[in-house]
């Protein structure tokens, strides 16, 4: 057998599908699982999709002297030591100059830790984050590979075949940049993945409670969304998921799934390094602590039979198609400030770092391939084409004018969802964020005011430079005593 352009451990669905992607596309590919029906599965299934060139190795010595030097093999196995167990299997039998791609989702400082780890042995490493779940595994992904720039030089003809491929965008991949910046960047697109499912599922909830809207309805509503400046695969498969019925019982299957939210951990990763970095992102943060009020079923149930009663402030009818219109509008405002946060988050760390991102670049490939892809993305690209140096997506001139055109509908909806006691964390806090950044003077004087008076932080004053100290609780005694 000749030797194989690229090797491919882990055989997991996801590791199998990018495994098919690559021989696809006409690079002969060596895979190898500890588990070896794994192998024997990828290959049979490697032959049912067109003769593809798979070929499968049951011990890693033989997986590794199959693929042509310099060797490439890209790891796809569960994060954290079980990645870290793949490495000492396969080093064992790579030789200097070869490379080890992880392609799963890391925590960032692993990948920055290995690549260093490997460079002493004098191995190349990259962490390359395939995004997209299965199906983007299988026929395009959305590739975010960061480290070793020579590593990704041997994967870029690769790579560049295998991403997602978008009309007059390109393959989604990019080099992203040095160390865990394409893993850091995957976790913001996760973070920011977080907000967009909880503000659909908000606009769902304010559809449904508030304007009675039938799950026929709310598929017809969330087709039609996805016609215009709303289109992407969440808008997409929310619609989809409001026309299947259940199979084992009456009306539809959505209102059979048990309201409880599972999560991997890069939403919490994401908020930890917003917090970190000092960096507002309260869309994010909504969207997390909604999934964990989510998990608390039993006590909401408990609670809902103590709070009972009529939320309604007015009991005057509501305007479906006002109501819709007014949504679409809040959804999409809320959108822009939730990657507005994502994006500050990544210049953050970029700076932090040095790693020099270009967040319009970023944007591009997230048009296909991925969970958050979306129309929408190629505003973003454009706003940081215009103007690399961008403060915030709120301040673009096109977003600025979407947000103040929406901005009546966004209050509308919000208010309207707070009187009838539904809640809109994700909207809200959005509608928060803006009225907060939009503001020249915030009540912030106040708290560091308190901050002096009881712990001498000091504060600075809006008429003279300078650092001052007031004796707040002599002065004020002295007032009363008077």
């Amino acid at each position: 057998m000749a030797l194989t352009r690229i090797g491919l451990a882990g055989l997991a669905v996801m590791g199998q599908n990018l495994a098919l992607n690559i021989a696809e596309k006409g690079f002969p590919i060596s895979v190898y699982n500890r588990t070896t029906s794994k192998v024997d599965e990828t290959v049979q299934r490697a032959k049912a999709e067109g003769n593809l060139p798979v070929y499968g190795f049951h011990d890693p010595a033989s997986f590794v002297k199959s693929i042509q030097k310099p060797r490439v093999v890209i790891m796809l196995v569960k994060a954290g030591a079980p990645v870290d167990q793949t490495i000492a299997t396969l080093a064992a039998h790579l030789e200097q100059g070869d490379c080890i791609i992880d392609g799963g989702n890391e925590w960032y400082e692993n990948t920055e830790r290995r690549e260093k780890a490997m460079e002493e042995r004098g191995l190349l490493y990259l962490g390359m984050v395939v995004s997209g779940g299965e199906e983007g595994a299988r026929n395009g992904p959305s590739l975010m590979p960061g480290g070793s720039f020579e590593a990704y030089k041997y994967v870029k003809d690769i790579v560049l075949k295998v991403a997602a491929q978008v009309p007059d965008s390109g393959p989604c991949v990019t080099y992203i940049g040095k160390g865990g910046s394409g893993n850091f960047v995957k976790m913001v697109h996760n973070g920011i993945e977080y907000g967009d499912m909880q503000l659909i599922s908000e606009a769902y909830d304010v559809l449904k409670f508030v304007g009675k809207l039938t799950n026929s309805e709310l598929h017809q509503v969330f087709s039609e969304w996805n016609k215009g400046e709303l289109l992407s695969f969440l808008i997409e498969i929310t619609a989809d998921i409001f026309g299947i019925k259940d199979e084992h019982g009456d009306g539809y299957l959505v209102d059979k799934v048990l309201d409880k939210t599972g999560m991997k951990g890069t939403g919490k990763w994401t908020v930890q390094q917003a917090a970190e970095l000092s960096v507002a992102a309260p869309t994010i943060e909504a969207s997390l602590d909604s999934r964990f009020l989510s998990g608390l079923k039993d006590e909401r149930v408990e609670a809902s039979k103590i709070f009972q009663g009529d939320y309604y402030s007015t009991g005057s009818p509501v305007d479906k198609a006002q109501l819709v219109e007014d949504v679409r509008q809040a959804l999409y405002a809320s959108k822009i400030c939730s990657y507005a946060q994502g994006m500050n988050i990544i210049k953050a760390k970029s700076a932090e770092k040095g790693w020099g991102l270009n967040l319009g670049e970023l944007a591009r490939i997230w048009k296909g391939g991925c969970i958050i892809r979306a129309i929408f993305l190629d505003r973003i690209k454009k706003a940081y084409d215009r103007n690399p140096g961008l403060a915030s997506l709120l301040v673009d001139p096109e977003f600025a004018q979407e947000i103040m055109d929406r901005q009546a509908a966004w209050r509308r909806v919000v208010c309207l969802a707070i009187n009838n006691g539904v809640s809109t964390p994700g909207m809200s806090a959005s509608l928060a964020y803006f009225d907060s950044y939009r503001r020249d003077r915030l009540p912030a004087n106040l708290v560091q005011a308190q901050r002096d008076y009881f712990g001498a932080h000091t504060y600075e004053r809006v008429d003279m430079p300078g650092s001052f100290h007031t004796e707040w609780f002599k002065i004020a005694r002295n007032i009363s005593n008077n």
